[in-house]
């Protein structure tokens, strides 16, 4: 394709004519997207949308792109490269191309381009062929949590739902990213009211998208919508005011100080500081912790291994390295003895899978369920199981098992809802 002399090309390191740029000048920028050829097409699950969008091979990776005005599409831009530095999961911000005009010099609408998340889901590809009870309560859960996240850092959203989310795996639970930014706001803080008016969008949304996967046979039965987008507005309360409500206690009871924060982060938070003040009569302490952004065990493992992953991965890794010291070096130094489960565990686990399932899961995701199954090897048979034997077990009878999903395969004429019914066993 030859560029038109007006096309405009806006990335975070500059225009088209700079490094980054240049790669987005081999799309077909001059044909409307829903026409795009299925050659620079990449065949992955998409959400619902209100706008057209398609994924495209981008110089060995995949983008998403999003037609709109060219006024959201530069809002959106901003708004989330805002939020990665607040460092909120969502998806990364590419491109925004504006000035298109097909070969007829007829204008063509503006597009966004964000990086696709690897290993990542829309939530109705996350199931086989029914989304059940437990599932769907996970995936609210992490809805509530992304949720809260945003509102701690002043971002009103708009539009809560699970179309707008994407969804990875995360040790048994799901991590949740936001992916669709276009009526969200970013203020210094958010008001109850503003907070509320969220909620309140989740709960009608969240039925709604229920209702519509339930005419279509692809909820559990006894599911009902109504009290199941209810659940969000639990989930996002019960955390909120875990996160920032106060605690009073006596003066005797400074300890609950540290359990206080041990719970939070356990949930993944950490705090930055707190203030303690009397009440009126003086018989009691008030705890105001002051939490700054989650990702306590994610920083903690980073740290002593270097290894980037989930949240719950990260602490079932953590609490893996503790065993593995524990066991075989009691006297070694924390970082020391990390850096040696990496070389003798982990490394050893991921050069382990053949080529052909690497695309499966994320290795820490692997990490996690190999421990898992290692644990229920030696429940059954009541002893310890080595963990090479383990491997070879998990290797053999649950890994291949596995949807890939890295790079979920779909057939060009088969639409979304049929191509993630392809494994037959349910992966829930």
């Amino acid at each position: 394709m030859t560029p038109r002399s007006g096309l405009d090309i806006t990335t975070s390191v500059g225009t088209g004519r700079t490094e980054g740029g240049s790669e987005l000048l081999g799309l077909p920028w001059d044909t409307s997207l829903e026409d795009w050829p299925e050659s620079a097409l990449a065949a992955l699950p998409r959400g619902l949308s209100r706008h057209v969008v398609r994924f495209a091979h981008l110089e060995g990776s995949v983008v998403a792109v999003k037609e709109t005005t060219e006024f959201s599409a530069r809002r959106e831009y901003q708004l989330l490269r805002r939020l990665e530095r607040l460092d909120i999961p969502c998806v990364e911000p590419v491109a925004v191309v504006a000035g298109r005009t097909d070969p007829d010099g007829e204008p063509l609408p503006t597009a966004l381009v964000t990086r696709h998340l690897r290993f990542s889901l829309p939530y109705r590809a996350v199931f086989s062929r029914r989304l059940h009870r437990d599932t769907l309560t996970r995936l609210i859960d992490a809805l509530a949590l992304l949720l809260v996240e945003l509102h701690l850092v002043g971002f009103y959203w708009g539009d809560v739902s699970l179309s707008n989310t994407l969804f990875r795996r995360d040790a048994g639970a799901f991590a949740a990213y936001l992916v669709d930014a276009e009526t969200g706001e970013l203020h210094p803080s958010l008001s109850h009211g503003q907070r509320e008016h969220d909620l309140e969008l989740a709960r009608v949304n969240i039925a709604g998208e229920l209702m519509d996967l339930m005419s279509g046979g692809m909820v559990d039965q006894d599911v009902d919508p109504v009290a199941t987008s209810q659940l969000i507005i639990d989930a996002y309360r019960r955390l909120w005011d875990e996160l920032t409500g106060d605690m009073s206690f006596r003066p005797g009871e400074r300890w609950r100080v540290e359990e206080r924060i041990r719970r939070l982060n356990s949930l993944g938070f950490d705090v930055e500081e707190y203030a303690i003040r009397t009440t009126e009569d003086g018989s009691r302490l008030v705890l105001q912790p002051k939490v700054v952004d989650p990702g306590h065990h994610q920083r903690r493992l980073l740290g002593l291994t270097g290894l980037d992953v989930q949240e719950n991965q990260a602490r079932r890794l953590l609490r893996d390295i503790d065993e593995y010291r524990a066991v075989n070096h009691p006297d070694m130094d924390e970082h020391e003895a990390a850096n040696r489960w990496l070389i003798d565990v982990f490394e050893l686990v991921t050069r382990s899978i053949p080529a052909d399932l690497s695309g499966k899961l994320e290795p820490a995701e692997v990490m996690h369920q190999l421990l898992e199954h290692r644990w229920y090897l030696s429940e059954n048979q009541s002893r310890s199981v080595p963990l090479p034997e383990a491997l070879q077990s998990y290797l053999e009878t649950v890994l291949p098992h596995r949807r890939d999903e890295d790079a979920v395969v779909l057939h060009p004429t088969t639409t979304m809802l049929r191509a993630v019914e392809l494994p037959s066993e349910n992966y829930d």
